[in-house]
C-alpha cells in the first residue's frame, strides 16, 4: 500500500502527537459536515500518514457531538485504508487496571441517537456490512508485534462498551456491561468503528484505560486522577504507535 493510506485517530489526551514531523494541515468539509479538526499530513518514524483528532485540536467536541461521519469520510476521501484509533477508557474487569494498554477484539454499542450508517436511505443504496469481528487482525498483529519489540506489555483481547456519555457510568450500568462480556468502557468506540466498516477501512484499537470504572472502587472518579494517567500512559501510547506504523 502507499504511505498515505494509514491514519492515527487521536482521542482524549492525544488531541495532538508531538513526535510527527508535520507536512501540511488541510480543512476539510463534507457531505456529511465540517471535520473535527484539519486533517494533518505527516510523517512519524519515516511513514507517512494522517492524524485526525477526534475531538477537534482544543478537544471541544463532547463523544455525542462528535461527526464521526464526516470524519471517517474525509479520511476515506483522502486515501486512508487503515486506521488506527486511540481512546480513553474506564477499566471494568481486573486486567484493566488504570495504566494498562489494551487492543480490544470485540465492541458492544450502548450509544443512541448518534448518526452511525452511511447507509441511511437515498441516494446510497442500502447494505448490510459483516460486523462480526469489529477490528482488523492484520492491524491488531502489527500493534501487537510493535508492542513485543518494545518489552511494552499490553492486554491482546478485549470487549470495549460504548456508551452515550458525556457523562460516565453508574455503578448499576458498569454491573450490566460486566455482566453483558465488558472489559471496557468508553464513548467513542461506535460508530466509528462500523463506519470504518462501511468505507473498507481496516480498522483497530488502542486503548489506555485512565480509571476504574465506576463502582469498581469507592473512590470518586476525578478529572485529576484522569489526567494524571493520561499524562504517563499517553507517552506509552505514542511509543508504541511510533513503531506499529513501520509494521502496517
Amino acid at each position: 500500500m502507499t504511505a498515505t493510506t494509514l491514519a492515527i485517530i487521536g482521542g482524549t489526551g492525544l488531541n495532538h502527537f508531538p513526535d510527527l514531523e508535520i507536512i501540511a494541515r488541510s480543512a476539510v468539509d463534507t457531505a456529511y459536515g465540517a471535520v473535527a479538526a484539519p486533517l494533518t499530513h505527516a510523517r512519524l518514524n519515516g511513514r507517512e500518514l494522517i492524524f485526525l483528532a477526534r475531538h477537534g485540536d482544543d478537544h471541544r467536541l463532547p463523544p455525542h457531538r462528535v461527526n464521526y461521519r464526516a470524519n471517517l469520510w474525509a479520511l476515506h476521501a483522502a486515501g486512508v485504508r487503515h486506521i488506527i484509533a486511540v481512546t480513553a477508557v474506564g477499566g471494568i474487569t481486573p486486567a484493566m487496571a488504570p495504566g494498562v494498554i489494551a487492543l480490544p477484539d470485540q465492541i458492544i454499542d450502548y450509544t443512541a441517537d448518534r448518526a452511525h450508517t452511511f447507509f441511511d436511505g437515498p441516494p446510497n443504496s442500502v447494505e448490510h456490512i459483516d460486523f462480526t469481528w469489529p477490528y482488523d487482525a492484520s492491524l491488531r498483529q502489527s500493534l501487537l508485534r510493535a508492542a513485543d519489540s518494545l518489552g511494552l506489555p499490553v492486554q491482546p483481547k478485549a470487549t470495549y462498551g460504548a456508551t452515550q456519555g458525556p457523562r460516565l457510568e453508574t455503578a448499576a450500568e458498569i454491573r450490566r456491561m460486566e455482566h453483558d462480556g465488558c472489559d471496557l468502557v468508553g464513548m467513542t468506540g461506535m460508530p466509528e468503528a462500523a463506519l470504518a466498516r462501511e468505507l473498507d477501512i481496516a480498522y483497530a484499537g488502542c486503548s489506555l484505560v485512565v480509571n476504574w470504572a465506576a463502582g469498581k472502587t469507592e473512590a470518586v472518579i476525578t478529572m485529576d486522577d484522569i489526567r494524571q494517567q493520561l499524562d504517563s500512559g499517553m507517552a506509552q501510547v505514542r511509543r508504541l504507535l511510533t513503531t506499529a506504523v513501520g509494521l502496517v
